[in-house]
């Protein structure tokens, strides 16, 4: 009970001064690992549940996130700058897993092979709420703002069939276990897109009609969305799609379809939303992280840096070749690909699945891959922004000054 009251706390004293920390080098979710993990050195806070505890919430975090911040998205901007997004999920994340996967296994010696591909794909997603400190800076132009929103929105729901896979196929010397892992990923990529549209278009409609005739209020408004990412999430995850892909997609199809009529989504997104992301990052501290540190050695640091510094950076500055995107542009993209909430999510996913000799360390280094990315991003999000900001200004003011005014359209 103690333990609550001091978390508690904390937060309200977070809040007070969340928005003077909104421009610092101090982001929530660097705060709320930390103080998870301080908690975790004291006998305050009861670990009995916590770790199913962090499952659920991290899932429901994930959900909401991507189905809000997709419904902020201007879709009729999106198709006319989609080309960015569309590489760095196209050819960058399949191109971050085979990098990512040859990088890796010098650091993993004695490892099967299909291993290490697991540990590549489980960093290979980048995560929304860590990516917020960017994507919702207003001196970033729009177009690069929504990329990486999409992108972060979308390479996690595209990963999962191919970490479903791996997981599959490690833990047996055969790699067979009896799935169609063809119509297993065709499933996942192609349900789930249209499980999303589908529910997130009804959704809109039925918003609207409800609001024409005056039989619904603001307050049952959030409600009513919040219950539809779930409904997409749910609908797709019962015939096989990707639920996840499922929710990011219903939302854009929802936003389009409300066209800025339900404010519900714009202030959950900084309220409520950000009070579960807070909680899954306290959660991650507590449980996982006291144990990945100490497990924490120098070729698993090694693996780490090389996955942030050199593995995404690159993978997403060959996808862009051929594009408009300036070389500042490739490289800040390439950058701010925080592992977050999803690689924590996944490694705690198909670790019941493998071998117990490769499970512990397949979730140390994820948990390790987060709180790390979560301080190195945290730390550059506010003067990185800056600086991309200040150098596509000083290279193109127009174009960005056109950008910005469509952004707010």
């Amino acid at each position: 009970m103690i333990g609550l009251l001091v978390l508690a706390l904390f937060t309200i004293a977070y809040s007070m001064l969340a928005k003077r920390l909104a421009n610092t080098m101090v982001t929530a979710p660097m705060l709320f690992l930390g103080f998870g993990f301080f908690l975790s050195t004291t006998e305050l806070m009861p670990k009995a549940g916590a770790e199913e505890a962090l499952h659920l919430v991290a899932e429901l975090a994930l959900i909401v996130l991507l189905f809000l911040d997709a419904a902020q998205i201007n879709l009729k901007i999106l198709r006319q700058h989609h080309v960015w997004p569309l590489r760095m999920l196209a050819v960058g994340l399949p191109l971050s897993l085979v990098i990512g996967t040859l990088a890796a296994w010098p650091f993993l010696p004695g490892w099967p092979l299909v291993a290490v591909a697991l540990v590549a794909a489980i960093l290979t997603p980048t995560d929304a709420a860590l990516g917020q400190a960017v994507v919702t800076n207003e001196s970033v132009p729009g177009r690069a703002r929504r990329a990486l929103s999409v992108e972060s929105g979308l390479n996690d729901g595209l990963a999962l069939p191919a970490i479903l896979l791996l997981a599959s196929l490690a833990i047996s010397e055969t790699g067979q276990d009896g799935t169609n892992w063809a119509w297993f990923g065709a499933k996942q990529l192609i349900f789930g897109p249209l499980v999303g549209c589908a529910v997130g278009l009804l959704g809109g409609k039925i918003l609207i009609w409800a609001k024409d005739h005056n039989t619904t209020a603001d307050t049952y408004e959030g409600i009513g969305a919040l219950a539809l990412a779930g409904a997409a999430y749910m609908a797709a995850t019962a015939i096989d799609g990707n639920g996840f892909i499922a929710a990011f997609v219903a939302g854009i199809a929802f936003g389009h379809a409300v066209k800025g009529r339900c404010k519900f989504v714009y202030e959950f997104t900084e309220g409520e939303g950000q009070l579960l992301t807070w909680a899954a990052f306290f959660l991650l501290g507590l449980t996982l992280m006291p144990e990945a540190l100490q497990h924490l050695s120098l070729p698993m640091f090694g693996l780490i840096m090389v996955s942030l510094f050199i593995v995404r950076p690159l993978a997403i500055y060959l996808s862009l070749i051929g594009t408009d995107a300036q070389t500042s542009t490739r490289l800040f993209f390439g950058w701010f690909g925080p592992r977050g909430l999803a690689t924590a999510l996944f490694a705690l996913l198909v670790i019941p699945r493998i071998d117990t000799g490769l499970a512990e360390p397949v979730l140390h280094i994820a948990i390790n891959a987060v709180w790390i990315s979560a301080l190195l991003h945290g730390i550059s999000a506010a003067p990185g922004a800056h600086f991309y900001a200040l150098v596509t200004s000083r290279k193109s003011p127009q174009k960005n000054t056109q950008n910005r005014d469509q952004e707010t359209s």
